[in-house]
């Protein structure tokens, strides 16, 4: 089990890993290793996460979603698969530990006496320097 919060933990049978090769510099030995890893998490069928953490885990991942729910983590950015490993399932836990905190519920406030004053004094300043900006008016 692979442990979120202290009430959060995924299975490790949740999570498919397939190691290809990296892109980019590091001389021969891209071409001969697989040191880059995909990894992946079906958020819509995984029994461990609670519904809400599902839907907030789905709006944090954004692009890294699939139209099936899957996200896909991919790092390449070590030399080593055990590395990128670690990486990718760290910025997964990282995604589905953000998702599990419940967002704030915004109270209703009204604005209060003086600063609607201020609000509608502030309206009248701007109207006044606003007027001035016009062609005078010549008394003729």
């Amino acid at each position: 089990m692979i442990e979120i919060t202290d009430s959060l933990s995924i299975g490790e049978d949740e999570i498919t890993e397939r190691f290809v090769r990296a892109t980019g510099p590091g001389g021969q030995n891209v071409n001969k290793t697989s040191t880059a890893v995909e990894l992946r998490f079906d958020v819509r069928n995984s029994p461990s996460l609670p519904e809400d953490v599902k839907a907030r885990l789905e709006k944090l991942a954004g692009s890294r979603l699939t139209q099936d729910g899957v996200v896909v983590l991919f790092a390449q950015t070590r030399a080593s698969q055990l590395l990128n490993r670690e990486d990718a399932l760290a910025r997964l836990v990282d995604l589905i530990r953000r998702a599990s905190v419940r967002p704030k519920a915004r109270k209703k406030t009204k604005p209060t006496y003086a600063s609607k004053l201020r609000r509608l004094d502030a309206k009248s300043k701007r109207s006044g320097v606003k007027a001035m900006r016009g062609r005078p008016v010549s008394g003729d």
